[in-house]
């Protein structure tokens, strides 16, 4: 039996429901109200549309008190939205992002815990280069001894992170159309990026923004030089 691919097409295929799936790329859980927000909806027709998406698998919904807080079910949801967008006919506004958000967007942003746009493939491309991660099979990355004591200076355990899909796995970025680093170590690199303050998460969008201390440390320990768009439009 082949499975029903049309049931979860048909759900994302709405514009208001995918607006409010893109919303939630970032992994964290949103009340109703700022899925309606994001979606240009009324906040009972996205009482029903959110009501379809978790009837349907791809969102599940945690009660807070008297509030309800949205999320994606799971990475696989995330990465089909990130394969659709893929899939979708080019923008020419890619190559020069017209709004102030479409920029930071661009510029570095969170892709269900990762970090992706320019800074997640750059960050990636560094890595490869210093032969702390290297394409493997399955859209997977090997991570070598150099690369296993990279992340354990910066205080992550490789060897504990555990996944049936692979620890370090290839994503391809939507706009950059290059691959950045995904799977739990990318998750646990994000956060802990976060933690040491090099990056700051926009907690209205998944704008992800690499700070000076940021930029200084991935420039020592990576050689990572990355402009801002700023920069690229001077």
């Amino acid at each position: 039996m082949e499975p029903n691919i049309a049931a979860p097409a048909a759900l994302i295929g709405d514009p208001g429901r995918a607006a409010m799936l893109q919303a939630l790329l970032d992994g964290r859980a949103q009340p109703a109200s700022a899925l309606a927000w994001a979606a240009g909806l009324t906040a009972q027709a996205a009482s029903n549309h959110l009501a379809k998406l978790v009837e349907g698998g791809l969102l599940t919904v945690e009660r807070q008190g008297r509030h309800r807080y949205y999320r994606l079910r799971n990475a696989e949801v995330a990465h089909a939205l990130e394969t659709l967008a893929l899939l979708a006919a080019p923008i020419r506004a890619l190559d020069a992002p017209r709004s102030p958000l479409a920029r930071a967007l661009r510029q570095g942003r969170c892709c269900y815990g990762h970090l992706a746009g320019r800074l997640g493939v750059e960050l990636a491309r560094a890595l490869e280069d210093q032969g702390h991660i290297c394409a493997a099979d399955d859209k997977l990355y090997a991570v070598s001894p150099s690369g296993t004591a990279w992340f354990t200076q910066l205080g992550i355990d490789v060897a504990a992170l555990r996944s049936k899909r692979g620890v370090a796995r290839q994503c391809l970025d939507w706009t950059e159309r290059r691959r950045h680093l995904a799977g739990p170590l990318g998750v646990a690199l994000c956060d802990r990026f976060e933690t040491l303050g090099w990056i700051v998460r926009d907690r209205t969008s998944r704008a992800a923004d690499l700070t000076p201390a940021g930029r200084e440390a991935l420039g020592a320990r990576l050689g990572l030089a990355l402009a801002d768009e700023a920069s690229r439009a001077a």
